[in-house]
């Protein structure tokens, strides 16, 4: 199989349309930099013979993923993947959309905590609320947003559909309201593990970070970093 320098697989190999798998493809005239361009009759979808943008190497939203997870920023990873910033943060999000949430499994034991962060602005703090499966120490959901009992709503009720055996949370008074007492238990280190993930979360991703230059710039990017890390 004929690859070029940036390792990208030519059409030409196999004639088969990128989108549709169709094998009615013709082609289309040249583009600006003098590649073959193609259209496929069955989608209609236009491609070109091969892309020499590093964006499109082979597996390089795996590499992404894999930056990502390491606590490297924005900035650190399109200059390692020598794309551009605009073309990494498209990519984020696209990669988090693919990712499915977690299953969540009957009556199980689970942990639940916040950790407090910030968008652009350090005076306009928001809070994650994540559960935490205390066996597998698998993240089964969370939720961005401000104190309230609807952030921490989102992630208690998916966990009360699963009949759980016990709910561990610290002592924060809205828990009261939103969770039977049948479940719920605030015993002290109650919630040992998930204060561990904490902590595993503020040293992995730079944002996250108490005494950083890093931070998140919009919601959605905040929430794609959090889909990769916890299930990419």
């Amino acid at each position: 199989m004929i690859k070029n320098e940036t390792s990208c697989i030519r059409f030409s190999d196999n004639k088969i349309c990128p989108s549709c798998n169709s094998n009615h493809v013709i082609k289309n005239g040249f583009t600006a930099n003098k590649k073959q361009q193609y259209i496929c009759k069955s989608c209609k979808n236009r491609f070109i013979d091969f892309y020499t943008y590093k964006a499109y190497i082979n597996k390089v939203n795996k590499r992404i993923v894999q930056f990502t997870k390491e606590g490297l920023g924005i900035r650190s990873t399109a200059r390692i993947l020598k794309i551009s910033t605009t073309t990494l943060l498209k990519r984020i999000i696209a990669i988090a959309k693919k990712i499915p949430s977690q299953p969540i499994f009957k009556h199980k034991t689970y942990e639940v905590d916040e950790i407090r962060t910030f968008i652009k602005n350090k005076e306009k703090p928001i809070w994650i609320v994540y559960a935490l499966e205390r066996k597998t120490r698998q993240v089964v959901n969370f939720s961005i947003g401000r104190r309230t009992k609807r952030t921490l709503q989102y992630v208690t009720n998916t966990l009360l559909l699963s009949n759980p055996k016990t709910i561990y949370t610290d002592k924060l008074v809205h828990y009261k309201s939103l969770l039977n007492n049948v479940v719920h238990n605030t015993k002290p280190f109650g919630t040992n593990h998930i204060e561990r993930k904490n902590l595993s979360l503020r040293t992995h991703l730079k944002r996250l970070n108490r005494k950083t230059i890093c931070f998140s710039k919009s919601f959605i990017l905040l929430q794609c970093v959090l889909r990769i890390y916890f299930w990419g």
